[in-house]
Order: C-alpha cells, then structure tokens, then sequence
C-alpha cells in the first residue's frame, strides 16, 4: 500500500517559516547585554552616614521629656533592667523609707565602674520599691556621654549630662538625682582600693542641696565594684579611644567582647538619713570651712553605708 501523499503545504505559512528561521540563523546568538545602572556613590554616602549617627535609634512616638527620658525605649528595657536587678546582681535594697514621699531630693553614692550600672540599679530600685514610683535620674560624667552611641541611649533610661545647671533644673522640676561626687576617682579605682571613697572634690553636692533648699540623702552601694574589678589601668591606649584609662580586669581584654559582660556580684544598697540642712540658709554656701565640714560628714556617713552594706552582704556572689 503506497503511502498518502501530504496535503499541500500552504505558501505562505511556508513563507513566514522561512523568515523564522532566518531571523533564528542571524540573530539568535546576539543577543543585547544588559549594564547595571551606574553607583550614585554621594546618595549611598549619604544614606550611610545617616544610618550610623542614628544606629540604635528609631522614630518613635512616645513622649520624650527635655532631659531625653524615652518612656518607650525606658519600657523596651525594663525587661532587661528587672533581670539585672532580680537575677544577675540580686540587688538588697534598704531604707528607703528616708526618702521623702515625693521629690526633689539629692541622693549621693559612691561610684565604682565605667559604665553607669549603679546609677540604672539604684533608679531602677526607688522607681519600683519607692510609694511616689519616680524614677531618679543619675548624673553621667562628661566623657561618658562624649563617647559615639552612648550619650542617647543613657539619655533614654534617665541618664543626664552631670553639671550644676542639669541637677538644678531638675530638683527644682521636683525630681529625684543621683549624684556620684568621686566622678571618674571612684570609677577608676583598682580592686585593692575598692570600697574605699575617694575626697568629694569641691563640695559641688552640697552646694547645690543648700541652694535649692531640697534633702541631702547618702547612699552606700556594694557590689558595683566586682562587676568589672579592674587589676590595673592602661593609659597610653586609653587615649586613642578617648577614655581616661582601659581597665584590664582578670575578663578583659583576654575574652574579647565577651570580656565586656558584667560578673554576676551580690550587690547591698543601703539608703540613709538625710545630713540636717533645714536650719542653714541659702548663702550658707559661701561659707568654704562650713561646706568643707559638711562635704566631709557626707562622705563619712555614706563610707559608714559601704562597710554596714559590706557586712550584711554574706560573700562576693552572695
């Protein structure tokens, strides 16, 4: 049986098949190669520049007082703050009850450490055993705040630049303020001089109480110096980061970063009475002998706070 023949193929299908693969055979195998747009390397610079200075930081609409206090960011933190306070440092905290019911008052401790993690516990503390539940805002000394991303964020959990026109402004607002008079003395103190207070300077502290009429409160706090208990100082270092001196503690810098992270030390606060003031009045303060006397007596009682602190606390990790 022979076999059909094939329908006749239509011209002018065959046409356009021919023109097909014509077109396949020429240009098939060029094809356009597409360029990358062009760097804009000032627009990259510029969205970079801006990414860095506000790293850590975001829009936020929460309220921001004039001292920076975020209550957002205060309350995106006080998960951790809790932690440090109820588990890692298992802080004792005693006598508040010599607080006054409401602010303003100057409550003065001793300093131990380059961050300010005795500051964040003992405002941590008052805000939440104290009956007002204010949360203190603690003095940051000047070249703490200078240093790149940390100014903002102690800003935001009540840290304020110390000076006398920032604590003056805020007693006078009627607000809590923790003071440290030792400033970077008591923060660079190595481990062999540890709880032992360093001369209060000028009696900057007492002046400031007298002119504002407001409690003067001392305040022992243990503990802070085993956080990061520093061996010796490097100095030489220190100065291309613009610290006063590295610490070398028995973590740092062998740990790396890790070396960074605070020991887990019992910590002991111990609130007292208030030094007697109600009876000076306010040019008091020009007095340099009775300032003198009155600094001294505030630096022995709060020393007097460290050693009954020290006695209660069982051991170093409690």
């Amino acid at each position: 049986m022979s076999d059909p023949i094939p329908p006749e193929a239509d011209p002018l299908d065959e046409a356009l098949a021919s023109l097909r693969r014509e077109i396949q055979t020429r240009f098939g195998a060029r094809r356009e190669i597409e360029r990358a747009p062009a760097v804009d390397w000032a627009a990259l610079y510029t969205q970079l520049r801006r990414w860095a200075s506000s790293f850590g930081m975001s829009e936020r609409s929460g309220e921001v007082d004039e001292f920076g206090l975020d209550a957002t960011a205060l309350a995106s933190a006080a998960p951790l703050l809790e932690f440090l306070y109820e588990r890692w440092w298992r802080v004792d905290l005693q006598g508040l009850e010599h607080l006054p019911a409401q602010g303003p008052a100057l409550l003065v401790a001793n300093h131990s450490g380059l961050l300010p993690y005795d500051g964040l516990m003992l405002a941590h503390g008052v805000e939440r055993w104290h009956a007002s539940g204010e949360r203190p805002r603690f003095l940051v000394a000047d070249w703490l705040v200078t240093l790149p991303f940390v100014q903002p964020a102690l800003a935001r959990l009540g840290g304020v630049r110390a000076c006398r026109e920032n604590a003056e402004r805020l007693l006078r607002a009627g607000r809590f303020v923790i003071a440290f008079p030792e400033g970077v003395k008591g923060a660079a103190k190595v481990f062999r001089e540890r709880y032992r207070l360093k001369r209060f300077g000028r009696g900057g502290v007492v002046r400031l109480a007298l002119a504002c009429r407001v409690p003067l409160v001392p305040v022992g706090i243990v503990g802070a110096e085993e956080t990061h208990p520093i061996l010796f100082k490097a100095h030489t270092a220190a100065r291309a980061v613009g610290l006063p001196f590295l610490p070398v503690t028995p973590t740092f810098p062998w740990l790396g970063p890790a070396g960074l992270a605070p020991l887990p030390s019992k910590w002991v606060i111990r609130v007292g009475r208030p030094l007697p003031l109600d009876h000076l009045e306010p040019d008091a303060a020009e007095d340099e002998l009775l300032i003198a006397r009155l600094t001294e007596d505030l630096r022995s009682q709060i020393q007097g706070l460290v050693d009954v602190a020290l006695a209660d606390r069982e051991s170093v990790w409690g």
